[in-house]
């Protein structure tokens, strides 16, 4: 099925979107896209949206199982409190990427902004997984409390940049961060540490990167043929103290 967002206002245009689906539609289409916010929230069924133009904010926020596949670039807070399915960039990605995701899918070609899995979250068999192809900004893994973050640095259109901004995993207290090639030390808060990988940390990796390639129509051997590091908190409460004193 094929819908036409060209002027169309978001709310009318969600409307649509969530006929299509009422009605039973597996396949949906979008195509003039500028812009329109909330596309694929809180849809619960397995349906596969595919954008064709750049969204706006909030895309596939709380959504619950569906695909959407965006042919260009895609802007912030994309799987806001995502439960399960996918999203899958085939550009850039803005600001506040996966925030409080707790499961599904998020795979970005290209760069991403700041605070990329702020409080993303795992709860039991549910582990999301959010992997930049190219460099992110400021705040990285911010308060992370569970789930996997991969930052690769490969594809990005600014070979100068670095690959990733300053407070580095600012309050993390879970979940994993993977990094290809090393991270700036000199960047990274200090509530995490840098770690070599285990071989059970390289094959469970190597599950996410080929998972991302096939979306991407990339080449997974080129993407693990460099080293990663992993990036883990220090503690489960790294704040504690400002909020409960210990016991003298």
């Amino acid at each position: 099925m094929k819908i036409d967002a060209q002027g169309v206002y978001y709310k009318d245009l969600n409307n649509q979107i969530r006929s299509a689906v009422a009605s039973g539609a597996d396949k949906i289409e979008l195509v003039n896209v500028n812009g329109q916010y909330f596309i694929g929230d809180g849809i619960n069924r397995p349906v596969t949206i595919t954008i064709k133009g750049v969204p706006g904010n909030d895309l596939g926020a709380f959504m619950n199982g569906a695909t959407i596949v965006v042919r260009d670039n895609a802007q912030d807070n994309i799987g806001n409190t995502m439960n399960a399915g996918k999203v899958v960039v085939h550009g850039h990605a803005g600001d506040v990427l996966g925030y409080g995701m707790r499961g599904g899918r998020i795979h970005i070609l290209k760069d991403v902004g700041y605070r990329v899995g702020i409080h993303m979250k795992s709860y039991q068999e549910n582990k999301p997984v959010l992997i930049a192809g190219g460099k992110a900004g400021d705040f990285f893994g911010e308060y992370m409390a569970g789930g996997v973050l991969v930052l690769l640095g490969m594809f990005s259109d600014d070979p100068a940049k670095p690959l990733h901004g300053f407070c580095f995993g600012t309050g993390m207290h879970g979940g994993t961060i993977f990094v290809r090639g090393g991270v700036d030390e000199a960047k990274l808060s200090r509530e995490v540490g840098v770690f070599e990988l285990t071989g059970e940390d390289r094959q469970e990796l190597e599950g996410y990167v080929k998972e991302y390639c096939r979306d991407l129509k990339l080449d997974a051997k080129e993407i693990l043929r460099e080293n990663f590091v992993k990036v883990l908190p220090r503690s489960k409460r790294p704040y504690g103290n400002l909020y409960c004193p210990m016991p003298r």
